[in-house]
């Protein structure tokens, strides 16, 4: 496997930054790495999209508040950087606990970051159920 570049690092960084808010159940970290722009996507599987950040933020806090605990192991398939963007192509084992209820599920993931000021930010994620 080739050395990864200093940019394809950087967005790995800001990746696994995602991650770890995600599984924190971390809104301000989250909101640090995500881009807060109107026109930021995230789609979570089985779900329609979200379009900017107000729509997305209060999903992630739907969630968070729902969720007594997170587990999330991720295998990166593919990193590509072309510029100020890059996208991750990965897939994201997820065990969740809410309630009583325990649950694992397997999706396809895409995240798009955009360099913003010298710092990749998410821009866009999208989750697709895989069939167990």
């Amino acid at each position: 496997m080739p050395t990864p570049t200093p940019e394809e690092t950087a967005v790995e960084q800001a990746n696994a930054a995602f991650y770890r808010a995600f599984e924190k159940k971390d809104l301000t970290a989250l909101t640090d790495i995500c881009s807060q722009s109107i026109d930021s996507l995230c789609i979570h599987p089985g779900r329609t999209a979200l379009k900017g950040w107000p729509a997305i933020s209060a999903s992630w806090q739907k969630i968070f508040q729902a969720t007594q605990y997170l587990e999330i192991d991720t295998d990166i398939q593919s990193i590509q950087v072309t510029g100020d963007l890059a996208y991750v192509v990965l897939i994201e084992n997820v065990r969740q606990v809410s309630g009583r209820r325990q649950a694992k599920a397997r999706s396809m993931a895409t995240n798009i970051f955009e360099r913003m000021g010298g710092h990749w930010y998410l821009v866009h994620h999208h989750g697709s159920p895989l069939a167990q």
